[in-house]
């Protein structure tokens, strides 16, 4: 088996949470007096961190310090009061990290969301399956796509990122395993369509969960 390990991100490639975000952000805009967005176009705003998040959600013209800092607080605080309302694993992601793991196949996480929260998440939502690092933002540690966190977890789990796949829904992923020296995955059921996956470097893309046993 040329692959003895597997890093997924969490937001659109474990997890679907694009309306548990949503609709925080758009409270956040609401309380600010300002209009919110669709569901869907939320997509191209996540998966670089929640301050990104708020600059991108905020019109042009409202995006200085003071607002950015406001929202960012109001996101903060209804999401933590609702961000398990609607998230749930893709459809067939329990049945292929159940593969994963009678295949002895190790697994880690790796998220640009906020460590306490990644925990949290990961402790709620997909405890049934033990993965070997959980990794989310921490202070003075650069997030993806810095490949930093990726090699380090390739350390502590004693693999070399030759051997590990990365699967991910977006350009930072793609970045951040080419970046590290693993293979980079695209997921095709998450915030990014197949064109943006194929120019931000994925080497293969996959339709379904159950695709990537393919790849073992």
């Amino acid at each position: 088996m040329k692959f003895k390990a597997v890093i997924f991100d969490l937001d659109g490639t474990l997890l679907n949470t694009l309306e548990d975000i949503a609709n925080s952000v758009n409270t956040g805009l609401s309380r600010l007096g300002l209009p919110g967005h669709e569901i869907e176009a939320y997509k191209p705003f996540i998966g670089d961190g929640r301050e990104a998040l708020a600059i991108k959600a905020l019109p042009e013209e409202h995006r200085q310090p003071e607002q950015i800092k406001k929202l960012l607080q109001y996101i903060n605080e209804e999401y933590m009061r609702h961000w398990a309302d609607n998230t749930r694993p893709y459809p067939g992601i329990p049945e292929m990290l159940d593969i994963l793991t009678a295949k002895n196949l190790k697994m880690a996480v790796l998220s640009n969301k906020p460590q306490d929260l990644t925990d949290l998440t990961v402790n709620r939502l997909l405890a049934k399956w033990h993965f070997e690092i959980v990794a989310g933002v921490r202070p003075n540690i650069p997030k993806k796509p810095d490949p930093i966190v990726a090699q380090e977890i390739s350390l502590q789990m004693r693999i070399p990122p030759s051997q590990f796949i990365f699967l991910g829904d977006s350009e930072i992923d793609l970045e951040t395993a080419n970046r590290a020296g693993m293979l980079a995955v695209g997921v095709l059921w998450g915030f990014r369509s197949r064109e943006e996956l194929l120019s931000s470097g994925a080497k293969i893309l996959i339709r379904q969960p159950g695709d990537l046993i393919d790849f073992l």
